[in-house]
């Protein structure tokens, strides 16, 4: 699998970078999004199934990234308002997870926090994380979510509501177990 992703990563990083960098001005702003695309694909092809169309997931994601940059810029002038729902544990595993941090410690940390993710998603029944997957993982919108699905938008939402409430109260048993002792 290794040598495939280095393969896709070789054919696909100019055209990508240029793509990205035509919609983002900075060029260290363009490769950090190319980054993350590549990242997302290497954790999403190794966890789920293989990608079929890895151009177009590719070209998507890219997209979405774009936008998620963008947007991020435009909260970054925004106060944050507290969701007690979305409280700083989730900032903290996000950090483990998005962090540069590269000690020993670290990496096992990180090895942890997915494979409780993993673990969480297994637990999920199929709809649910079927739905949180590919809104989450693979970038659907919940408009093609519903349509790959074959299930109302009103259904795929629920569904993901529930899945994500379900991995915040896992994620929240990780963090009061590891992460605060």
């Amino acid at each position: 699998m290794a040598g495939k992703t280095a393969e896709v990563f070789l054919s696909f990083r100019q055209r990508l970078l240029n793509f990205i960098h035509t919609r983002v001005s900075r060029i260290e702003d363009a490769e950090d999004i190319l980054q993350e695309v590549f990242y997302q694909f290497t954790r999403v092809n190794n966890l789920i199934n293989p990608i079929e169309n890895i151009s177009a997931w590719l070209y998507r994601t890219a997209r979405n990234r774009i936008i998620d940059h963008y947007k991020k810029k435009k909260d970054d002038s925004l106060p944050a308002s507290y969701d007690e729902d979305n409280d700083d544990v989730f900032d903290e595993i996000s950090d483990i997870i998005y962090g540069e941090e590269a000690t020993p410690e670290m990496e096992m940390l990180r090895s942890l926090v997915f494979d409780e993710i993993q673990t969480a998603l297994a637990d999920l029944p199929e709809e649910q994380r079927e739905v949180f997957e590919l809104t989450e993982l693979l970038d659907y919108s919940v408009k093609e979510a519903a349509e790959k699905t074959h299930a109302p938008v009103n259904t795929v939402l629920s569904r993901k509501h529930y899945a994500v409430k379900f991995l915040r109260k896992k994620l929240r048993e990780l963090y009061d177990d590891v992460i605060c002792k």
